[in-house]
Order: structure tokens, then sequence, then C-alpha cells
């Protein structure tokens, strides 16, 4: 399925901020804590703790802060569908990007274990 010039502007001008508390409800519900979620999240991204602190009390937008990521070389190896859209054929970047962060929150919420989210080889 491939995404569309809207679809990719609506997630480009949403606010990290605004989806952090539904990454953090999800996981919490399953059982996982948000330390988990924050080791996830700087995993990916390579922001500090303060760093990604900075994000979650912001209104940055998913375009600034990936801009301002240094992604982690191994993110290319998370595959799958997240929201109807195989993550790996996602054309745009940005919501490829944004959608391996979903990924990772489901795979954390569904109890898989830190070494297979982290893509650790």
């Amino acid at each position: 399925m491939k995404t569309t010039p809207a679809h990719n502007n609506r997630i480009a001008i949403m606010t990290f901020s605004s989806v952090y508390p539904h990454y953090v409800a999800k996981v919490e519900k399953k059982g996982r804590s948000k330390e988990e979620l924050h080791m996830v999240i700087m995993w990916l991204t390579g922001y500090s703790k303060s760093e990604l602190d900075e994000h979650i009390n912001t209104t940055t937008t998913f375009t600034t802060f990936f801009k301002n990521a240094s992604l982690h070389p191994n993110a290319q190896l998370i595959k799958g569908v997240i929201c109807g859209y195989r993550v790996e054929e996602i054309e745009n970047d940005l919501t490829r990007q944004v959608r391996y962060l979903d990924k990772l929150v489901d795979e954390l919420a569904k109890g898989r274990s830190m070494e297979k989210i982290l893509r650790t080889l």
C-alpha cells in the first residue's frame, strides 16, 4: 500500500509530544515500562535521555524529531506491517521512520524481548 502526499504531510506536522502519551499507555497497558519505551526510542533515534525529555515536553513535529535524530544503523532491519503499511516498502523517508517507531512500540507492547526489538545480531 502506497502512502499519499496528504498522509505523509499529516505525519510530518504531527507533534511527537501528542503521540507520546499513546505510546506510554499502549506499553503500560501490556505490562511494559516507560523506561523500556524510552530505551526503544533512544535506540532508534540516538537521542540521550535529556534530549528525549526535551522532545516529550515541547511541540516538536515528527519532521524535526527525525531530522535531528541519528537513526540506528540496524533500523532498516525493522520489517512488517503497521497501520496497514509494510514498513520496508514505504517510500517517504519520514513516514517510514515514524512507522519504524510505531512498529517498535507495537513489538514492545506485544511482549517481544528487548534483544529482538533492538535488532541485536
